[in-house]
């Protein structure tokens, strides 16, 4: 894959993707070795436990969440962030409705339709 996003991203106007009942997520800027993705959840919402080839670094943004990595449960809060290793399974169920903004290397492509690869 060899494409990138726009140089700047103006929120309102990218599209939110619903991926799960109560969670959306918008791409916010990639090329083919880095994404940032910001992800909105509604209270008791849940991403479940999963795990991926790609090194992952997440800021909370705003809410709180149960976060699990490889087993340790935390609850963290707006200002707060995660990193979650190559293969690691991990998830988070929303307490409070916020905001998490992930990046992830390489880029996640099961995010882009085949059509934007």
């Amino acid at each position: 894959m060899k494409f990138q996003s726009e140089v700047f991203q103006n929120g309102e106007e990218i599209q939110w993707e619903v991926v799960g009942e109560g969670v959306k997520r918008q791409i916010l800027g990639h090329d083919d070795h880095i994404l940032i993705v910001k992800v909105s959840f509604e209270k008791g919402s849940i991403g479940p436990i999963h795990d991926h080839f790609h090194s992952q670094a997440t800021y909370v943004e705003s809410g709180a969440f149960e976060v699990v990595v490889n087993g340790e449960k935390k609850v963290l809060k707006a200002g707060d962030g995660f990193y979650i290793p190559p293969h690691a399974p991990h998830g988070a169920v929303c307490l409070e409705a916020g905001v998490l903004i992930d990046v992830f290397s390489p880029i996640r492509e099961d995010f882009f339709p085949a059509d934007k690869k």
